[in-house]
């Protein structure tokens, strides 16, 4: 095969969350947790819930399918499908083969990325490589979760995920267009402080696991706020010094959505107005893999992003895995 190398952009954007809704004034009433505390600390007023008989593919579906529209394409368009996600419908196959035939979309090879929050920035990357070196051309990456599957909501950490959608269909670029940088990281010494204990072949299922509740995510707030606010600012830091960039070029950061007080201490650090940090927290909290292309798509779709407009790309996710890219809007 011919080895080139090719710019990538974003060619069309898509989400989808379901229709339920979960307010705090509902959560407070359910677990010893405060409204008013939850808004003001996480930047949370409500989040979607997927219905008993959702499932992640068909939240990354009805995403997909927006996208491919988006784009000015159709299902036979698209050469490859990447889910990310860590609330696949089956530990097996993927979520993406489900995915597809949803879609009707057998020309796409298929398979799942699973870096929790970090997924979508990471398929990205990966759907770059393969678009740069001329082996695909047009790539439909979806991060979608249904966290409530996985939440105790006896518990007061079950404020902070929602259930939601978003997909962006990647193609080849012109010169000086589309991304211009990726820095991904991983360190799996982090692997406790977010995890689901039960349910992979370490601890099976068993009726034992069921009812000591091991198939509910456990978190460590204070490590998750700890790491994010240390590996995030290094992250962008290192793809502007590959791009000869400064904080003072990015017109927005598109960011995953753990809380406003990680977004605000990491826009603090950077030195970065908060103001061109772009939230949506508030109305889905924090979507997973979901969470960076839900925004993409609702800041693309009301026109805010215009052509030459710096964007930053950044997410963190339990392993732990981390990064940041670089795009030039076009």
């Amino acid at each position: 095969m011919k080895q080139m190398v090719r710019n990538v952009k974003i060619v069309g954007t898509g989400s989808y969350v379901p229709e339920k809704i979960y307010t705090n004034k509902y959560l407070a009433t359910i677990v010893d947790t405060n409204e008013e505390w939850i808004e003001k600390i996480l930047g949370i007023k409500e989040r979607r819930i997927a219905s008993k008989d959702e499932a992640t593919s068909d939240l990354a579906w009805k995403a997909g399918e927006n996208a491919i529209r988006h784009a000015g394409l159709t299902e036979n368009d698209i050469d490859l499908i990447i889910v990310a996600t860590s609330t696949p419908d089956r530990p097996c196959p993927s979520t993406a083969c489900f995915v597809q035939d949803k879609l009707k979309a057998y020309n796409a090879v298929v398979f799942d990325i699973a870096a929790v929050c970090s997924g979508f920035l990471y398929g990205m990357s990966v759907a770059s490589q393969f678009i740069a070196s001329g082996v695909y051309d047009n790539v439909l990456v979806i991060g979608a979760d249904t966290f409530s599957k996985i939440t105790d909501w006896t518990r007061r950490d079950c404020v902070f995920f929602g259930d939601g959608a978003g997909a962006a269909v990647l193609s080849h670029a012109n010169d000086g267009e589309g991304f211009l940088a990726y820095r991904l990281y991983s360190d799996g010494r982090g692997r406790y402080n977010f995890t689901v204990p039960a349910g992979g072949s370490e601890n099976p299922a068993s009726i034992k696991t069921v009812k000591e509740g091991l198939h509910y995510f456990q978190m460590n707030g204070k490590e998750v706020f700890k790491s994010a606010t240390t590996l995030l600012p290094q992250a962008i830091r290192k793809v502007l010094k590959d791009t000869g960039l400064k904080v003072d070029d990015i017109d927005y950061m598109i960011p995953h959505q753990p809380s406003i007080g990680i977004l605000k201490k990491t826009a603090e650090i950077l030195e970065f107005p908060f103001e061109k940090v772009m939230t949506n927290m508030d109305k889905y909290a924090n979507t997973s893999a979901g969470t960076i292309p839900i925004l993409l798509d609702e800041l693309n779709k009301s026109g805010k992003l215009k052509k030459g407009n710096i964007i930053v790309f950044t997410a963190i996710g339990a392993g732990w895995t981390w990064g940041a890219s670089i795009i030039k809007w076009s």
